[in-house]
């Protein structure tokens, strides 16, 4: 299969590379600065911004498969001019993949779209799959435009069409956990407002799996909640991580209104969350190599030193 990846030079996006290349996948990466990158064996590196139509997108039409990845980080201060960038970058990219995969001399190419638990908005304690409603915050009207463009291939392109709502990706290269590493290292580590908010996540290794496993299910199309099966609540997460580090986890939780005013509309992110189980996944067939935050938290930084995903 051939696979043509927006965002594939990101955290996820090099890992699923690798592992669509170790599957025997030729995959051609989009990016705005390919010069000076190494070649990989079937992986090569193509000019291009996807938010803009481009010449990119005739390479994109001769692939079997597309990969949505592309996606301005959420993890800063929404100011206006912030929420503009991160909803474009999402919804003009999906837009201009979809255009692309329209011109395709034959239907039955493959759209896996990325997406977040966001999608749920914040949900308490209620344990929500596939089925459930999106929400109403700024990260879930975001997700459900960005998962309506996706759509569009459908009768476009006559395309079949995966959601992917990702939780926290967890990897010791980057994202969230390396943000977290430093002060945890310090034994200042703490949890977030009360500590009761749920938290979505996955490790980098499982999220690259499924995303492999879904490109190659013919049956698998719609929404899959891509997360661990066994979420955790912020405190759970903050004590495994610190055990993880063999660091103490004593200090104070972090005031709620202090991370309000610390990092404004964002710091919803911060404290709720969504109780997201991956029953689709579950039921597909799909083995998480881990399933639990403390195994995932070993691997990740004691039987690997901390330096890969």
């Amino acid at each position: 299969m051939r696979v043509f990846v927006t965002g594939g030079t990101g955290l996820v996006g090099t890992a699923l590379s690798r592992e669509l290349a170790a599957k025997g996948h030729e995959v051609t990466l989009l990016t705005r600065s390919p010069r000076g990158r190494p070649g990989l064996s079937r992986i090569s590196f193509l000019a291009g911004d996807p938010t803009q139509p481009g010449a990119w997108q005739k390479s994109a039409a001769e692939h079997d498969a597309a990969v949505n990845l592309a996606g301005e980080s959420i993890f800063s201060r929404w100011s206006a001019q912030a929420k503009r960038r991160i909803w474009d970058s999402r919804i003009l990219t999906t837009r201009n993949v979809v255009d692309a995969l329209a011109r395709r001399r034959e239907q039955g190419a493959v759209l896996l779209s990325a997406s977040g638990a966001g999608f749920y908005g914040p949900r308490g304690d209620e344990e929500v799959d596939e089925t459930a409603s999106s929400g109403r915050d700024f990260l879930a009207l975001l997700s459900r435009e960005w998962e309506t463009e996706a759509m569009q291939a459908l009768p476009a392109a006559g395309a079949r069409v995966v959601l992917c709502r990702f939780g926290v990706v967890l990897s010791a290269r980057g994202g969230a956990l390396k943000q977290m590493l430093l002060p945890f290292r310090a034994g200042l580590g703490s949890p977030l407002g009360s500590g009761r908010q749920w938290f979505p996540w996955i490790h980098l290794q499982d999220l690259a799996g499924a995303l492999a496993f879904l490109l190659s299910r013919q049956d698998a199309e719609g929404p899959f909640n891509c997360v661990a099966p066994e979420p955790v609540r912020n405190r759970e997460f903050t004590r495994a991580l610190a055990a993880a580090l063999h660091k103490p986890c004593f200090l104070p939780a972090i005031p709620g209104p202090l991370i309000r005013i610390a990092a404004g509309e964002f710091s919803s992110v911060l404290l709720t969350g969504q109780r997201a189980v991956p029953r689709r996944l579950l039921e597909a067939g799909f083995g998480f190599l881990f399933p639990d935050i403390r195994g995932a938290l070993a691997d990740l930084l004691e039987r690997r030193g901390g330096q890969t995903g």
